[in-house]
């Protein structure tokens, strides 16, 4: 008689997505997919293309940036199709019969921004009963939306910086009193897409005149914006992960981002274009402040319920106060992204990471908990 193997768990890494953070998830997607242990688990990788449609990504994928080009998912692959209650990944090409692929054990979103990360697909997800990596619904829905995140946040006793929401009606028929409520907060703000990560649609107004060009840069993106005070102080970040079992989530060190060049801050161009980041960890600030911070981000990630992985950023002033900026329920997932890099200084790699997260998904019950 042969000997019979138990078959390995199928992981699905989903990327791509219908936002302007589409080429940022498919990096990530790339290292995941590099990382993840073969000889553990089957991997199904899947891209959602800009117009929505689910593809069986081919072998002929691009997962980094190449000559400066961004890249995107291939939406001439085959379909997909997740059927409710678990059932098997099908496969489908117009006119030909539709191939079952297998169940899915688990999903890895590595996905950012609106209709991804904002408890899009982890409504979708729940309601197919499919386990997955990362947060709920709830959690991931109020970590996309930085106006929510500050009033939880807040109502957690963790200290957030001043702000004004720039909601779309309100701009169009009320812009007199925004633009007096902004000015109180003194020059120069901040505006950002409120719904946006990767530091898309971000840009800095010293005046009047800029802060309006900047609201409308920011409505590109999301009709719904933020205008944040600036926070005069050093960029301190640490990573939060869940633990296994009943156990508290812990935090990793904390690290400090380093913007070089001619940057006036951690854009999307620092981030992933050029070279002009890097990551100083353990951060060089008090032992007290460390513990400090690290116990405000693990407050911060309960306060949401987040689950699975998330980074927390915090402004750390010359008067020694720590100011949390927000918190990221899907960070930057590159093998060189923040957290990871975090999680690597604080003993775990990122093929490690990745197991972690995987496991904690297939110990997670769908539905309700």
């Amino acid at each position: 008689m042969s000997e019979q193997h138990e078959p390995r768990p199928r992981v699905a890494v989903v990327f791509g997505g219908r936002n302007s953070e589409h080429a940022v998830s498919i990096l990530g997607a790339g290292s995941v997919l590099e990382a993840i242990d073969r000889s553990k688990y089957e991997v199904v990788p899947v891209g959602i293309a800009r117009d929505g449609r689910w593809v069986l990504a081919s072998g002929d994928q691009r997962y980094e940036i190449d000559g400066g080009e961004l890249p995107a998912v291939d939406a001439q692959g085959s379909g997909l199709a997740l059927p409710s209650g678990g059932g098997p990944l099908v496969a489908y090409d117009s006119g030909s019969i539709p191939i079952e692929l297998g169940h899915v054990d688990v999903v890895f979103p590595v996905m950012h921004g609106p209709f991804a990360e904002d408890g899009t697909i982890q409504g979708l997800l729940e309601m197919a009963g499919v386990r997955y990596v990362g947060s709920g619904v709830l959690a991931s829905a109020v970590g996309m939306d930085k106006a929510y995140m500050k009033i939880v946040l807040a109502a957690a006793g963790l200290p957030v910086g001043p702000y004004v929401v720039v909601r779309d009606r309100d701009w169009r028929t009320d812009r007199d009193r925004i633009l007096k409520e902004v000015q109180e907060l003194g020059w120069p703000v901040f505006v950002k897409p409120a719904r946006a990560g990767s530091s898309q649609g971000i840009s800095k107004a010293h005046n009047l005149e800029e802060l309006e060009r900047a609201i409308e840069f920011a409505r590109e993106h999301d009709p719904k914006v933020l205008v944040e005070a600036a926070i005069a102080g050093r960029e301190i970040e640490c990573a939060v992960l869940e633990s296994m079992g009943d156990e508290a989530a812990r935090a990793s060190v904390p690290g400090e981002v380093l913007v070089r060049g001619d940057h006036e801050f951690f854009d999307f161009e620092a981030k992933y274009i050029g070279d002009d980041m890097s990551l100083s960890a353990p951060a060089d600030i008090p032992e007290d402040v460390t513990e400090k911070l690290r116990a405000m981000a693990v407050r911060a990630f309960e306060a949401l319920g987040c689950e699975g992985l998330s980074r927390v950023d915090f402004f750390y002033t010359d008067e020694g106060k720590l100011i949390l900026n927000e918190i990221n329920t899907m960070p930057g997932f590159t093998a060189m992204s923040v957290a990871p890099q975090l999680w690597a200084v604080s003993g775990l790699s990122y093929p490690q990471l990745v197991e972690r997260l995987i496991q904690l998904a297939l110990h997670r019950s769908p539905g309700l908990r």
